[in-house]
């Protein structure tokens, strides 16, 4: 974690101040079951509450800390400061538990709030894909494949695309966060030998967790693979959009762009630059995230009932990975909701190219009046590429300028030069009547290619 890409409601919740105050409710609630099922005085329950119930500010750490460069275990410095506070009767506390029973809980604690602010992060974006979604529902685009111009799609139906994704993504992190509230006081090797399962069941009602159905002496690290897979999928999502708008903002597209501030500078070298930096920052981001989902995967794998090949891991993977996607997922909401659209420039690329776009609704209209697919695709294929040659691309030539023939120079004068080419063709000529072929267009381009927006915007939002 560092400051640049953090925000403090998620980094608090890896403070020490945090994880200390989940370790004493953990070990507090654990006493007072203990003392109901009589194992401990219940006096010895209620000192732990009444003297060690205090904020862990810089100096209870400071002292936690000093225990362990002595004692070397976290937890037994935890539980000796923790006795400094409470007196004799702490002598109760800890008792038929291990230090997984402490750590493993608390983790699960942990990632439950971390996926709730996720949660809330992932409800911002979609609001604002559902937004823009609506705002430019029937604003016309060229649809690439392969980057090249495919048929013309609407800019809404980016957003709601990407809002269906990000729905599905909220559903995974919903599992993930079910899956890894759990609570394992099991006692050393998970065995409850030590200890009473009532005291695994009281304190996972208390902290909101679920109990582990049958832990080891850790709880199986196949939760927290999954979990960390789940945000390595999310900060896929993220990506996704990032490099889509980082690809309409490029000088010679210009579709789309980042809201640019007053005052804000491109380049320490050239004035004119305006950079997609926010979403390059967005694809940086999701690297660091799903960097985190080959090492959790790797923990799953430990030595008989525990080693603790985890721990460092999960220390470090836990706190940067979610402070990172919950950073990327605010700035991808902000980013959404000011992005600067150009609707006259998406236009101007539909219209770019003679109307060769429509090239398959031809194709179809052919199958439709007895052609064959192959015979029908040789048809406008031929045809398609002509467009293509009087817009001076020879792919046969490409070091010299296209050679124009008469026809091609011709067809220059014309917006739709893929008609103006079929209507010479004589197989389409012999195919169909010319009131045929002029019928085919009369639903305008994109009018056709937008027809069923609304079908799919009904599947995506509902009503």
């Amino acid at each position: 974690m560092i400051p640049r890409y953090s925000r403090p409601q998620m980094a608090d919740i890896w403070e020490p101040a945090n994880k200390f105050r989940i370790w004493f409710e953990i070990e507090a609630h654990a006493c007072d079951a203990q003392a109901e099922l009589g194992v401990i005085p219940k006096e010895a329950a209620e000192a732990v509450w009444e003297k060690g119930d205090k904020p862990y500010d810089d100096a209870r750490i400071a002292r936690i800390d000093e225990i362990e460069r002595e004692t070397r275990h976290d937890v037994i410095a935890f539980t000796t400061e923790l006795a400094e506070q409470v007196g004799d009767q702490a002598r109760f506390v800890h008792q038929g538990m291990t230090s997984s029973d402490v750590l493993d809980t608390c983790l699960g604690v942990q990632l439950k709030q971390a996926a709730d602010i996720l949660l809330d992060d992932i409800d911002k974006v979609l609001a604002a894909l559902k937004t823009r979604a609506l705002e430019h529902k029937m604003t016309p685009v060229m649809g690439r494949s392969h980057g090249i111009h495919a048929e013309p799609t609407t800019v809404g139906l980016k957003f709601a695309r990407f809002h269906a994704e990000f729905q599905r993504d909220k559903a995974r992190l919903e599992r993930a966060r079910d899956e890894i509230a759990t609570c394992a006081i099991s006692g050393a090797i998970g065995t409850f030998a030590n200890i009473d399962p009532y005291v695994e069941a009281y304190v996972a009602n208390k902290m909101g967790l679920t109990p582990e159905p049958i832990s080891t002496q850790v709880i199986p690290r196949d939760r927290h693979a999954m979990f960390f897979a789940t945000l390595g999928v999310i900060a896929s999502s993220v990506e996704n959009v990032a490099i889509e708008i980082r690809h309409m903002q490029r000088t010679e597209v210009r579709e789309a762009q980042e809201y640019f501030a007053p005052g804000q500078k491109g380049s320490s070298a050239m004035p004119h630059k305006r950079n997609p930096i926010l979403t390059e920052n967005l694809t940086g981001l999701a690297r660091i995230v799903r960097s985190a989902v080959v090492p959790a995967l790797e923990n799953v794998a430990l030595w008989h009932e525990r080693d603790i090949s985890h721990s460092s891991v999960e220390r470090m993977i836990g706190p940067d990975a979610t402070v990172t996607l919950d950073f990327a997922l605010s700035r991808l909401a902000g980013v959404i909701e000011r992005l600067v659209i150009y609707p006259a420039n998406m236009k101007e690329h539909i219209d770019k190219f003679g109307g060769i776009h429509d090239a398959q609704r031809v194709l179809l209209f052919l199958t439709q009046k007895g052609v064959s697919r192959e015979d029908a695709y040789k048809i406008v294929q031929r045809n398609a590429m002509r467009v293509w040659k009087s817009f001076g691309i020879d792919p046969d030539d490409p070091d010299k300028p296209a050679r124009l023939d008469a026809e091609d120079k011709e067809a220059q004068a014309y917006d739709n030069r893929l008609m103006f080419f079929l209507e010479k063709d004589a197989d389409i000529a012999r195919l169909l009547k010319p009131e045929e072929l002029k019928g085919l267009f009369e639903v305008s381009s994109l009018d056709y290619h937008r027809a069923r927006v609304d079908v799919i915007f009904k599947r995506v939002f509902g009503a």
